[in-house]
């Protein structure tokens, strides 16, 4: 038994209220060493007087399930309704040779009888308290997401355009392009969204900028004059409602425009600005435009999001910055409804200021929902008490390293989805925000090198997981584009330039999900098949006696499988055939998903 490879602790990940009255444990061990593991438990006050006139522990134990294996781990799950919310408790571990080891907080002991057990070697779960319980807006799990960059979008009211705008998708944008998106043009498109199926739009910056990606904003309490204003953008908040659509913004509160009042203040004013401290001021004098990385130089005066000089960093633990920011956070809710945060660069942003925030705006409305720009493991954003959610780019990579450039093998692929999902909560998992590109990466089919096999199967791979979905605009047409900005082209809306076979495929893919969505976000995943020399991903979802079971063939050659655990009748959620067994063939580079009754 590599007892070195165990891991478990409380109050995190491995130990939390799932709700008020549902507590979660997981135990970390090394990949197919242990054969079976034994939870002992019971409420820490909860004694019997014994012959001997002593107290007892009363306890019972339970088996744990094999939830998940890595490349290098095993994790077991179990979920307990701890009758006095709270736990105290232990593992018993069985290895494949027999050997018996007890597991609990002081670390390894011989395992004899467990009421004769001091208590200080088990873990505590010392009260599950309401208040302390992560909670998300329920609204989110059955939520398909539409990212749109305004400018690219839909050029909507040509009078309000800048004043060099080229005519629209005239060229591949270059980085100061304008082409003249607005917020009219959103409005004018939303049935087409509403058709797709989407139900929530993720907008990138709206608010006042003189560049094209806003996200160095001049005034956050104002709509950029070349998008509209606002009452331009309640229109689009009220009508997006009305069609069942939600409104994510997004907030820049790591950096400001070098252009805002606040910036040009200490620009002029140096020491005795009265803005002075809003900033991470390094040494003055301040000197504009040659802060940063120049020529493979790097000079700081003063702090900035990367090296970028028109970007300076805000001091958000300045009471006056904490002040500036939630009550902008709280006015864009409380006077437009709107429905969601996305919080930029969030991951350099300290977490007290975060709390605050998150205490704020859920004041302000019960539901919003906030995701935070981090593209590595967030785990201590996700407690509860400062995200849902962060932008899932360790999800997006384990797809794209699979189906779109052949970098892992499929157990590989598998390791990496469970080792993902290990990593935080259940309650976390089930709104993540779960999105293949965006505009700060490459188009999917461009990484795919126009394969557009590769992209179905990566869309309907993202689309059978847990969590919140989320499409880049023009995904669904067939839109392509590399790194930043050609990631960024103007939508295209005419037709005949449409991929409408992508975008047949796009509409079923989300009507499916909005089908089958119980399933997908509270189905356990189990794996069923994974064969690394056909690079072949079987996997099934279960939930509440309904079961989807989906086949992903990466390989070249059709592939024959068994179920030989569901002899039930089958169903072909695609076509809606029915089976008559469970052998099925599924063609080079394709997937099915199929119904079981189990």
């Amino acid at each position: 038994m590599e007892k070195s490879a165990v891991y478990h602790q409380p109050c995190s990940a491995y130990a939390y209220a799932y709700d008020k009255d549902i507590l979660h444990l997981k135990l970390r061990t090394k990949k197919d060493d242990i054969k079976s593991v034994f939870l002992f438990f019971g409420d820490p006050f909860e004694v019997v007087q014994n012959k001997d006139g002593d107290y007892d522990w009363i306890n019972q134990h339970q088996q744990m399930r094999k939830a998940a294996q890595t490349q290098l781990h095993d994790y077991w799950f179990i979920a307990l309704k701890p009758p006095f919310h709270r736990l105290q408790y232990g593992f018993l571990l069985i290895g494949n040779d027999g050997e018996q080891a007890f597991y609990g907080d002081r670390g390894f002991q011989p395992f004899k009888e467990i009421t004769s057990m001091a208590s200080e070697n088990f873990f505590k779960f010392p009260f599950m308290h309401a208040v302390d319980t992560f909670k998300a807006p329920d609204w989110v799990k059955s939520t398909v997401w539409y990212q749109i960059f305004p400018e690219r979008f839909a050029n909507g009211n040509p009078s309000i355009s800048p004043e060099k705008v080229l005519p629209w998708g005239s060229r591949d944008p270059e980085r100061d392009d304008f082409f003249g998106g607005d917020l009219q043009g959103i409005i004018d498109h939303l049935d087409y969204l509403q058709d797709l199926g989407i139900s929530g739009i993720y907008l990138n910056p709206i608010f006042k900028s003189p560049t094209n990606h806003k996200y160095d904003t001049i005034d956050y309490l104002t709509i950029d004059p070349n998008f509209g204003d606002k009452e331009t953008f309640r229109k689009l908040v009220d009508e997006s409602h009305r069609r069942g659509i939600r409104i994510m913004l997004d907030a820049v509160f790591n950096h400001i425009g070098s252009a805002s009042k606040q910036w040009q203040d200490v620009v002029k004013n140096q020491e005795n600005s009265r803005y002075k401290d809003w900033f991470h001021i390094r040494s003055f004098p301040v000197k504009e435009g040659e802060n940063g990385n120049v020529e493979g130089k790097t000079t700081l005066s003063y702090d900035t999001f990367a090296f970028t000089p028109k970007m300076p960093k805000l001091n958000t633990a300045n009471p006056e910055v904490q002040k500036y920011l939630i009550d902008i956070a709280t006015y864009w809710i409380r006077e437009f409804d709107i429905d969601g945060w996305r919080l930029d660069v969030a991951n350099e942003v300290d977490h007290r200021f975060w709390k605050k925030f998150h205490d704020a705006v859920i004041s302000e409305k019960s539901d919003i929902y906030i995701v935070g720009e981090i593209w590595h493991d967030a785990w201590n954003w996700l407690q509860g008490d400062e995200f849902h959610s962060v932008m899932n780019y360790p999800l997006t990579q384990s797809i794209i390293d699979f189906f779109v450039e052949d970098k892992i093998s499929a157990s590989e692929a598998a390791g990496n989805i469970n080792e993902h999902y290990m990593k935080y909560m259940q309650s976390a998992n089930e709104v993540t925000f779960n999105l293949l590109d965006s505009h700060d990466t490459a188009r999917i089919l461009t990484k795919a090198e126009g394969n557009k096999q590769k992209v179905k199967l990566a869309l309907a791979f993202l689309f059978a997981q847990t969590g919140s979905p989320c499409i880049y605009y023009g995904t669904e047409i067939g839109m392509d584009g590399g790194n930043d900005p050609l990631c960024r082209k103007c939508m295209i809306w005419d037709e005949d330039k449409q991929d409408l076979d992508m975008l047949a495929f796009t509409r079923k893919i989300i009507e499916l999900r909005k089908r089958y969505q119980p399933v997908l976000t509270y189905g356990n995943l189990d794996w069923l098949n994974v064969d690394d020399k056909r690079k072949l991903l079987c996997f099934s979802r279960e939930y509440n006696g309904r079961a989807l079971i989906f086949i992903f063939n990466h390989g070249p050659e059709k592939q024959d499988v068994v179920l030989s655990r569901f002899r039930l009748s089958l169903t072909d959620c695609w076509t809606g055939n029915k089976l008559s067994s469970g052998h099925v063939s599924v063609p080079p580079e394709t997937f099915l998903i199929l119904e079981t009754g189990m």
